[in-house]
């Protein structure tokens, strides 16, 4: 098989070749069709996010395939079958996984994701547990497959959210994947002209307004007004500073980019106080991939096509061009096909 092997120490990349792997008794070999470069994996590169702490690492956490092979004692899953991953997990063992909050677990959820502290999907093959594996729905192709992890972070965004009601102004902070993905469900979820998306580069406001969602787009020099909802997809912590005194009363701020870890922004809790603000947090998907792959089949036709989403597909002996490129901003996604 070909993989992209991160090295954890130099924070360096190399296309390397090994022999197929077997999986064990309740595990799935996948053959790796679509495979997308996440923005953090970007901050894994650069040194910015945390993940594995020796060795060797192949990173990827968004991805599907095709089951090639499967342990001797997996029941649920079938040679031939068209599948995406959920790279997250519970331990199954501590309070917050018995409550069902496994993001929180130290063991589990963002500290054990494939592709993150296992080995993921930059790779043409990939040995899977059969309890993180789902069919994919009919009339999914594999490439719109790639974004069901994504898309069940969102269904676990619009839960924490409570829901955005039809009528309410809500900016979306970021015109990248996931600035468009949430475009995407809010107008599914019926918001037609209240909504407007916050982005410094022109060619990816250009991509909002190609979707014909008739969404408004703007610079975040020349934002203004009060918004009832506002969910920042950038992960910049100026960004989310400034969309603060944006909210009116009763206003929400959903923070659902992945900022580097060391950044910092100030507030001021008077204005929490007096407006009632709320200020709410999304990390990773805890048992939401079910509904991700129900927002993926009800997308699919009319929201996910590649071409309009700006993600560019590369091979993956292309992965430094394909890093450059969402570094410059040139695209919004980076898929590797493998």
């Amino acid at each position: 098989m070909e993989f992209l092997s991160f090295d954890v120490k130099s924070h360096t990349l190399a296309l390397r070749r090994a022999e197929v792997p077997k999986p064990g008794p309740k595990e799935v070999l996948i053959r790796v069709a679509y495979s997308g470069i996440c923005g953090t994996d970007l901050h894994i590169i650069e040194g910015a996010f945390p993940c594995k702490k020796e060795g060797f690492l192949t990173l990827g956490h968004e991805f599907s395939g095709v089951v090639s092979e499967v342990g001797s004692s997996v029941r649920t899953i079938k040679v031939g079958q068209k599948v995406a991953v959920d790279p997250n997990s519970a331990c199954n063992t501590c309070t917050y996984c018995h409550g069902g909050t496994y993001q929180y677990c130290s063991a589990g959820g963002i500290n054990n994701t494939i592709g993150i502290y296992r080995d993921g999907g930059f790779s043409t093959h990939a040995v899977i547990p059969e309890s993180q594996v789902h069919i994919l729905p009919d009339g999914v192709d594999l490439q719109q497959g790639a974004l069901a992890e994504p898309l069940s972070c969102l269904a676990h965004g619009w839960r924490r959210l409570n829901g955005v009601d039809v009528g309410n102004k809500v900016l979306i902070i970021g015109a990248g994947i996931i600035g468009l993905l949430w475009t995407c469900m809010l107008h599914l979820r019926g918001l037609k002209k209240t909504v407007t998306v916050s982005e410094p580069q022109e060619k990816r406001r250009q991509l909002v307004s190609k979707m014909d969602l008739d969404y408004e787009t703007t610079g975040p020099q020349q934002l203004k007004g009060s918004y009832d909802v506002i969910i920042d997809c950038s992960g910049s912590a100026p960004a989310v500073e400034g969309a603060l005194p944006l909210l009116g009363p009763g206003g929400r701020l959903c923070v659902f980019g992945v900022a580097n870890p060391l950044a910092k922004f100030s507030i001021e809790p008077f204005q929490i106080y007096m407006k009632e603000l709320t200020i709410i947090g999304v990390n990773i998907n805890p048992f939401s991939f079910p509904k991700g792959l129900g927002l993926l089949q009800a997308m699919a036709d009319k929201y996910l096509s590649y071409e309009k989403l700006g993600i560019k597909v590369f091979s993956l002996s292309q992965y430094r061009e394909a890093l450059d490129a969402l570094k410059r901003g040139e695209i919004s996604k980076a898929v590797f096909k493998l």
